[in-house]
C-alpha cells in the first residue's frame, strides 16, 4: 500500500471531520491504525487532544497584562500559648513515594535488618571476617554474590566464599537472604 494524493486527502479530511484512526484505517483499507496515526504524525496534523476538532475551536484569548504585585506586609506574630490538646495528626491523601537516595549517601536502616535472628547475624560476621572481599568483575557462579558495604565507596566488595548448591550465596548469606516460608508468615502477626 502506498500513500497517494488521493489517499492522504481523505485521510486529511476524515481526520479534520474527528474521525478515529481506527475508522480512517477501515475507510482506507490496506492500512493500519497505527499506519494512519503514524502518517497523521509525519503530516504535522492536529492530535486533536482538546476533544475539539481544530476547525471547531476558538481562538484562545490573550491573558490581560498583569498589574504590578504590590509587597505583603509581614505576618504578626502572637505569643506563644500553651496548647490545650495536641492537634490530630493529618492523614496523607496519596501513599508516600519511595524516597531515592543519591549515591554516597548512607541508607536508612532497612526493616528487615531487624528481623533476622542473631545467631544469623552472628554467623555472617564469622564469615565476612573470612570473606575474599572479591571486585564485581571476579565474581563467578561458584562464588558468593553476597554484597558488602556501600557501592559508592572504596571499601565496598562481595563475600566470594563458595556458594551454596542451587544458590547465589555461602551458607551464612543463604541463612539471612531466604527464610522458611512459616517465619515469615509468623512474623506478619
Amino acid at each position: 500500500m502506498s500513500w497517494t494524493d488521493e489517499r492522504v486527502e481523505l485521510l486529511k479530511k476524515m481526520w479534520g471531520e474527528g474521525q478515529s484512526a481506527s475508522q480512517i484505517a477501515k475507510e482506507l483499507g490496506g492500512v493500519t491504525r497505527n499506519a494512519v496515526i503514524g502518517k497523521v504524525h509525519r503530516l504535522g496534523l492536529s492530535n486533536r487532544a482538546s476533544g475539539a476538532s481544530p476547525a471547531k475551536s476558538e481562538p484562545k484569548e490573550k491573558p490581560a497584562p498583569k498589574a504590578e504585585a504590590k509587597p505583603k506586609p509581614a505576618p504578626k506574630t502572637e505569643p506563644a500559648r500553651p496548647a490545650a490538646a495536641p492537634a490530630p495528626e493529618a492523614k496523607p491523601a496519596a501513599p508516600a513515594r519511595r524516597q531515592i537516595i543519591p549515591a554516597g549517601q548512607p541508607l536508612p536502616p532497612q526493616p528487615s535488618a531487624n528481623e533476622i535472628s542473631p545467631e544469623a547475624l552472628a554467623k555472617v560476621n564469622e564469615v565476612e571476617k573470612k570473606a575474599k572481599k572479591l571486585t564485581l568483575m571476579e565474581l563467578t557462579e561458584k562464588t558468593c554474590k553476597w554484597p558488602v558495604g556501600d557501592p559508592a565507596t572504596e571499601d565496598f566488595w562481595f563475600c566470594g566464599l563458595p556458594v551454596e548448591a542451587g544458590k547465589p550465596y555461602c551458607e551464612a548469606h543463604v541463612g539471612v537472604a531466604f527464610q522458611p516460608m512459616s517465619s515469615r508468615r509468623d512474623r506478619r502477626r
